[in-house]
């Protein structure tokens, strides 16, 4: 007997504004950030563009239509070698929906577009804390611990 999920994975594309701003708000809610999310939502034609650039990928997990998490990736080409990593920038699943394995289905999602474009390692950066996230990483990967910084770009750093 074959079981299928109560939800569906799907790639966005330029024509997939409504269900980008839907995934925005589920980041928003679930990092607790809904300044960073909602505040200075950005335009449609920069939605647009950047949901038909060859170096962003978003997923969205659909349940009866309606977004219940996501996540935002971007391809990295190197300059070492001819290849290029994806990297998870967001990934998010809504709160009543969580411990159903959709965030697992949209890293298995990405492997195969991972896959498709030839990248040799997808990787994604967990706060410590975060222990849902870094058990569902370990689950996934091998871990590294590295030292992340943020570094203003002028003398103003109040605005990070």
């Amino acid at each position: 007997m074959t079981f299928s999920k109560p939800y569906s994975i799907c790639q966005l594309s330029a024509n997939d504004l409504t269900l980008m701003e839907e995934l925005l708000a589920v980041f928003g809610e679930a990092f607790e950030d809904f300044d960073t999310y909602s505040s200075s939502r950005p335009s449609a034609s920069y939605l647009k563009r950047l949901l038909s650039s060859d170096y962003f990928i978003t997923l969205a997990a659909l349940k009866n239509g309606a977004v219940v998490g996501g996540l935002a990736a971007y391809e990295l080409q190197k300059f070492e070698q001819e290849r290029s990593e994806i990297y998870i920038y967001d990934l998010a699943v809504a709160a009543d929906h969580r411990r159903e394995g959709i965030a697992t289905a949209l890293i298995q999602e990405l492997k195969k577009i991972a896959v498709e474009r030839a990248a040799y390692v997808i990787y994604v950066q967990a706060d410590l804390g975060d222990d849902p996230a870094i058990a569902l990483y370990t689950k996934l990967g091998v871990r590294e611990d590295v030292l992340h910084f943020d570094i203003a770009i002028d003398d103003n750093s109040d605005r990070l």
